[in-house]
């Protein structure tokens, strides 16, 4: 017979996590700045969930990233046949130890621009629909690639090298974060900007920030989030003649500095930043894809949604969510991000079935990602410890985003 152990939740990784620190429930509390019941109840599992404010402030008081807490998993999925992902082998392209030794050799024969670019076409590809296992399979050949075309080549050939570099890096530096890796993702990005300042693309350095400002906010560090995208932003504001692209970093860095205010709990500043991102999406007049990353009206209305589940404005989230226009222009993952805001909003207002068809909505649209998402895995757990049934559609799911063993 198979045995199943359930995964610790919330609840209990805070719990040892508050013992180590030596500190009381109500100790807790006092430094995260909440109220006691708050942490009683996510000890005692009476509250599976919290928003992302309370996450991080625990997190913050119990000196751990927010990733430390949610639980989300480690590793890449094994797959059943072909070449297997590994964080290891991901971990060795971006900081590998030839490196520090001198003494790594180039393939005789390195890939020409054309080859990369496809590859990195590809990658960014698998990426957007959040097929995990395959970016772990293909993007630590891409890093030697890459690397090997730049050291090998010179002149506008190693420029363009060094473009895909940095941007193989960026992907990188995402999916470690994904993966609970943040340390090692910044590493990714600190090699991303080398990367850039030498490639052929005004652009990097700028896309180099935003996703920095990401990995701050995933690491609990959303002060230094905020002002890496702040400042950035300010650099790079665009002016009345500036091209789309320009417009649509510029307010990516926006969504970006306002993800990190809403979790420092600063309504006004994600209102005025969240209305800035508004106006240029607006100049803009449709969704565009640059870099990887969806901006424009409909990315803009997604974001709104996120802000105000993570306020806890539920019902005025769903009331904007049905407003938003052309979600079908979004990548998978995006729309699936957007549907279980939703289910979110659903399961604060206990309307656990229809959270429950958002969150089968988001698994359509990106199955793999689903299972890699802390967000979606521990609502899916605080709904399954509230249904009564014996079967139900929210058990398979859960089976599915293989929450026991």
């Amino acid at each position: 017979m198979d045995v199943f152990h359930e995964e610790p939740g919330i609840g209990e990784r805070i719990a040892r996590l508050r013992r180590r620190r030596k500190l009381t429930q109500e100790g807790l509390a006092e430094r995260a700045g909440l109220c006691t019941d708050t942490v009683r109840k996510l000890e005692q599992g009476v509250r599976r969930t919290a928003r992302p404010a309370t996450l991080n402030a625990l997190a913050r008081a119990l000196d751990v990233e927010p990733s430390a807490l949610v639980g989300q998993p480690a590793t890449f999925e094994v797959r059943s046949e072909g070449d297997q992902p590994s964080v290891l082998a991901l971990r060795q392209a971006v900081s590998p130890v030839a490196d520090l030794l001198g003494d790594e050799s180039d393939p005789e024969d390195p890939p020409g621009i054309a080859a990369l670019r496809a590859s990195l076409r590809a990658t960014e590809s698998i990426r957007r629909d959040g097929r995990m296992a395959e970016i772990g399979v293909l993007l630590p050949q891409l890093i030697q690639d890459a690397k090997a075309t730049a050291r090998t080549t010179t002149g506008s050939e190693a420029a363009a090298a060094h473009s895909v570099l940095a941007e193989a890096y960026q992907v990188a530096a995402t999916t470690l974060t994904a993966l609970g890796k943040e340390d090692a993702a910044f590493t990714a990005l600190e090699r991303s900007m080398a990367a850039a300042a030498k490639g052929d693309d005004p652009h990097l350095e700028t896309v180099g920030h935003s996703s920095l400002a990401w990995v701050l906010t995933k690491q609990g560090r959303l002060a230094d989030a905020e002002h890496v995208a702040m400042t950035a932003a300010e650099r790079t504001e665009p002016g009345f003649r500036s091209p789309p692209v320009e417009l649509a970093l510029w307010g990516i860095l926006l969504l970006r500095a306002a993800t990190a205010a809403v979790r420092l709990e600063r309504r006004d500043t994600v209102r005025e930043l969240l209305s800035m991102a508004g106006a240029a999406a607006a100049r803009i007049g449709t969704d565009r894809l640059d870099y990887a990353t969806p901006f424009g009206p409909t990315n803009v209305g997604v974001a709104q949604v996120n802000f105000q589940v993570e306020m806890a404005e539920s019902a005025q989230a769903l009331r904007t969510a049905r407003s938003v226009p052309e979600l079908h222009a979004l990548p998978p993952t995006w729309r699936a991000r957007f549907h279980v805001d939703r289910a979110l909003a659903l399961a604060d207002l206990n309307k656990d079935d229809g959270a429950l068809q958002a969150l089968l909505t988001a698994e359509r649209a990106a199955p793999e990602w689903m299972r890699y998402h802390s967000t979606s895995r521990r609502l899916v757990a605080d709904l399954r410890g509230r249904e009564r049934r014996r079967t139900s559609p929210l058990l398979d799911l859960a089976d599915r985003l293989r929450l026991d063993g």
